[in-house]
């Protein structure tokens, strides 16, 4: 990955985490790691505990920003979210995956997917 593609990652978490506060969620972790992989932000929003997957694109040139979000990285962030649940033990909260798309070629630039997708039945508790 170049610099200016990891620098554009992290300006656009740093965005997605501003935008998300002033829409009401409570951010509770970034960058969570464990074993398994990475989650970009994980937080509250009411009483729901949101993973939330941020992509930022400068442009349309390698697709919308949401579509990097495929099934096999679905998969790698619904297996950190159960360890993180599991670690915290919260599996009696209300839980769902979010992305937040950042493309600076479009206005407005930021968009929150609630219930971007499920987590996969052969992952579930």
């Amino acid at each position: 990955m170049s610099k200016g593609t990891l620098h554009l990652g992290r300006e656009g978490e740093a965005e997605a985490a501003e935008f998300l506060k002033s829409s009401g969620y409570k951010i509770l972790i970034r960058n969570y790691k464990n074993k398994l992989g990475e989650i970009d932000i994980i937080a509250k929003d009411a009483d729901t505990v949101c993973f939330i997957e941020v992509k930022s694109r400068a442009g349309e040139k390698f697709g919308l920003p949401e579509e990097a979000v495929n099934k096999f990285k679905q998969n790698q962030i619904s297996k950190v979210a159960l360890v993180f649940l599991k670690e915290n033990k919260l599996f009696d909260q209300a839980a769902r995956f979010d992305i937040v798309s950042i493309d600076r070629s479009r206005t407005p630039a930021v968009k929150v997917i609630k219930n971007a997708f499920e987590l996969n039945e052969r992952y579930s508790t």
